[in-house]
């Protein structure tokens, strides 16, 4: 059964290549990551700026299991559990403030800059519930004036680590269902039968309206007319 990938996987393997002597399949197994990526962080091609993640002071690893890994390299790394129980168990589900990991904080106002930009839709505190950021920064970057508005790029939280796509959808959908109905100006256009009906009618008032030297009886045509036109109104009513 495999298990589940550590927190801040290529942080973690930076970490475990500087600090032990573990082979590379090993740390890309436990890291979830690609042997190949695992030589191109060693090699310095990959992972440039990333600071190392200790697993054993987050409790994700402790040191008897890389001493033992270290000595055998067949040996597989195993992810402890966490003991402690996360602030959605405690709450009852409800889901409390963000973390934000330090070394992704740098990466918010990029984040959120990605999220005014393509969903337009979302309130300030589906933002706040994403990307663990505050109002105030929200709007600098709304209205740039943030200290750093001429360096953002926009970058997606989800692959920047800041929240899951599920948590995305989630706040895209409920800001979708809350948008106001379209208002009804009531204006609608007739039917195309109906229009053609009563030019038809006119026609017909008007040929029969003439007279038998051929002059039109303007009075007659005047009443056929106004009695098509009631029939209408009573139609429609």
């Amino acid at each position: 059964m495999a298990t589940a990938a550590p927190l801040m996987p290529k942080a973690t393997a930076v970490w475990l290549l500087d600090n032990t002597a573990l082979s590379f399949d090993q740390i890309a197994d436990f890291c979830k990551l690609h042997p190949l990526e695992i030589k191109a962080i060693a090699d310095g091609d990959s992972a440039q700026g990333i600071k190392g993640l200790d697993p054993i002071t987050t409790g994700q690893l402790s040191r008897e299991q890389i001493t033992a890994a270290e000595a055998d390299h067949d040996l597989k790394l195993i992810l402890t559990e966490a003991k402690v129980a996360s602030s959605q168990d405690v709450r009852g589900g409800k889901k409390g403030p963000r973390y934000t990991p330090v070394s992704r904080r740098q990466d918010r106002p990029n984040a959120i800059l990605w999220l005014v930009r393509n969903h337009p839709e979302l309130k300030d505190s589906a933002i706040m519930r994403l990307v663990g950021t505050t109002k105030s920064t929200i709007s600098a970057i709304r209205e740039r004036t943030h200290w750093n508005a001429a360096a953002l790029a926009p970058m997606d939280p989800v692959t920047l680590g800041l929240c899951t796509q599920t948590d995305l959808d989630f706040e895209v959908n409920r800001a979708n269902k809350e948008k106001p109905l379209p208002i009804d100006s009531g204006a609608t256009l007739l039917p195309a039968a109906e229009t053609t009906a009563r030019k038809e009618a006119e026609v017909a008032a008007a040929a029969q309206s003439q007279r038998p030297g051929g002059e039109l009886d303007v009075g007659a045509v005047f009443a056929k007319l106004k009695q098509i036109g009631g029939k209408a109104e009573k139609e429609e009513d």
